[in-house]
C-alpha cells in the first residue's frame, strides 16, 4: 500500500482517538531505519508514522551536501516506494522545525507537495511540525495560523507545540529552560484551540514535563493530568467534538502506566527516537565486539569480509529497531489495529 492519502491519515487519527490508542512516530535517517520501521508496523499489524527531523534530513543528504530539506525529500520519496510492499498504512511527518528554519526546511517541503499535487499525486508529507515553543505563545500562534492555512490547502496536517519539551535531541536543545516551561497550562491549551480551530486540522504537542533523551523509568516527572485538565477546559466550552489530537514528545524514561494514561486524554501520536537509536546500535556493537578479529585487519591479517561488510551488521540494527518499534506498538495499543483495507 502506498503512503496514506490525506483522507486515510485523517481516518487513522480518528480511529486512534475513538479507539483509545496512539501511533508510534519514529524518526528515520536512512533506508535501513526506514525499512526497520516499515517491517515493525507490518509485523505488528499497526499503522504508523515515519518522521524526519532537520538533523535527519541533513544526514540523509550526505556529509558533502548537508541539505536538511533535500535529505528529507530523498527519504520521503524512498518511503513512498517502499511502503507499496506492505499491507499497513504509514504517514510521513517532519519533526521540530523552529521558526528560523521555516523558510529553509518547511517551505521547500511544502513546495514539493505542491508539485506532486499538481501532477495528480498526494502530498509528499502528510503532516509537518512547526515548533514555535522557542517564542512567546502569541507569536507562536500567529506563525502557526499562517502555516496551518497553507498546509490545509494541500491536505496536510500541522503539528504545533506550546510549552517546551526539555532536554536535548537531534539539534533540539531546551535543557536550560526553567521547569515551569515544561508544562502547558489549561489556559494555553484553550488559546491554542480557539485560535487554530477552523483553519485546518492540527495536532497539538502540549507539554506535561516531557524531556528528550535517555532516562531511567520513573526519573522523568510527568504530569499527564495536565492533558486531561486542558482538554476538559476546551470540551466544557466547545463540546466533546472539540477534543484535540495530542502528541507525546520525549517518551524515553516514561513508565507504561504513564504512557497508557496519556491515551485516555487524547494522545494519538508518540514520538520514538532515543530508544530506537539504542535498539539499532546495540546489536551493531555486539557484532563488532564478537567479530573483532574479522572486522579489523589485525596484525596484518586480511580480516573476514563477511563480518566487515556493512550489510552484516546493518541488518542486525534494522532488526533491533524493528523489535523496539513492535514493543512501542504494544505499549500504545496500536498492535493489530491497522485500518488498511485491501
Amino acid at each position: 500500500m502506498p503512503v496514506a492519502t490525506p483522507q486515510q491519515y485523517a481516518e487513522m487519527l480518528d480511529a486512534a482517538q475513538k479507539g483509545g490508542y496512539a501511533y508510534p512516530a519514529i524518526n528515520i535517517t536512512s533506508l535501513t531505519t526506514a525499512n526497520g520501521a516499515l517491517k515493525a508496523f507490518a509485523e505488528a499489524g499497526s499503522d504508523g508514522i515515519i518522521q524526519v527531523s532537520t538533523g535527519g534530513g541533513a544526514f540523509a543528504s550526505g556529509t558533502a551536501v548537508k541539505d536538511e530539506a533535500y535529505g528529507a525529500i530523498v527519504l520521503a520519496e524512498a518511503v513512498h516506494r517502499l511502503a507499496e510492499k506492505y499491507d499497513i498504512l504509514v504517514a510521513l511527518h517532519t519533526d521540530h522545525c523552529h521558526p528560523q528554519k521555516v523558510d529553509s526546511f518547511l517551505r521547500p517541503l511544502l513546495d514539493e507537495s505542491r508539485k506532486r499535487i499538481a501532477e495528480g499525486k498526494g502530498p509528499l508529507f502528510q503532516s509537518h511540525m512547526f515548533d514555535g515553543s522557542v517564542v512567546e505563545l502569541d507569536e507562536n500562534l500567529e506563525i502557526s495560523k499562517g502555516l496551518l492555512k497553507e498546509c490545509a490547502e494541500l491536505g496536510i496536517i500541522l503539528e504545533i507545540e506550546a510549552g517546551c519539551v526539555g532536554g536535548e535531541e537531534d539539534g533540539h536543545d531546551t535543557s536550560g529552560l526553567p521547569a515551569e516551561k515544561l508544562y502547558t497550562s489549561p489556559e494555553e491549551m484553550l488559546q491554542v484551540y480557539e485560535e487554530l480551530n477552523g483553519l485546518g486540522r492540527f495536532m497539538f504537542a502540549a507539554t506535561f514535563g516531557n524531556v528528550h533523551g535517555a532516562y531511567k523509568p520513573g526519573s522523568v516527572k510527568l504530569k499527564p493530568t495536565i492533558l486531561r485538565d486542558g482538554q476538559k477546559v476546551v470540551t466544557d466550552k466547545y463540546g466533546a467534538e472539540a477534543e484535540m489530537d495530542l502528541v507525546f514528545h520525549g517518551g524515553s524514561g516514561s513508565t507504561l502506566e504513564e504512557i497508557r494514561e496519556t491515551l485516555e486524554y487524547g494522545v494519538v501520536k508518540m514520538n520514538i527516537d532515543t530508544d530506537t537509536q539504542y535498539a539499532f546500535t546495540r546489536p551493531v556493537v555486539s557484532h563488532i565486539c564478537q567479530n573483532i578479529e574479522g572486522v579489523l585487519k589485525i596484525d596484518g591479517e586480511v580480516g573476514n569480509k563477511k563480518t566487515y561488510d556493512p550489510r552484516a551488521y546493518l541488518k542486525l540494527g534494522e532488526q533491533g529497531l524493528c523489535e523496539r518499534m513492535k514493543e512501542a506498538c504494544d505499549d500504545l495499543l496500536s498492535t493489530g489495529k491497522s485500518i488498511y483495507k485491501k
